[in-house]
């Protein structure tokens, strides 16, 4: 007797910030691989096929990408962070406040 079958993998690659093509909102996206892979007595062997997804958090919509897309998202550089306040008295701009 041989048993087989397939077995699904989720894989969160990236939170996103993109706008919605749906609702229009610029929310966070979750980027997801979905992974289908063939098992042989309950061992996941080889993948059998990729699907790439995003998520919008504020409306639920679900779009397929392609490979090259996901590639693309990866590939952006990340926003630098902003500061917020001001700089406290005696306190240089640029200076670390841990240093002495």
């Amino acid at each position: 007797m041989i048993i087989f079958g397939t077995r699904g993998y989720l894989y969160q690659l990236a939170m996103l910030t993109l706008v919605c093509g749906n609702c229009g909102n610029p929310s966070a996206h979750g980027l997801r691989k979905y992974v289908t892979k063939f098992t042989l007595f309950f061992v996941p062997l080889f993948p059998i096929s990729t699907r790439f997804r995003t998520q919008c958090t504020f409306c639920g919509l679900e779009q397929q990408i392609t490979k090259e897309q996901t590639e693309g998202l990866l590939a952006q550089p990340v926003a630098p962070q902003q500061q917020y306040g001001q700089p406290q008295p005696g306190q240089m701009q640029g200076q670390n406040p841990y240093q002495q």
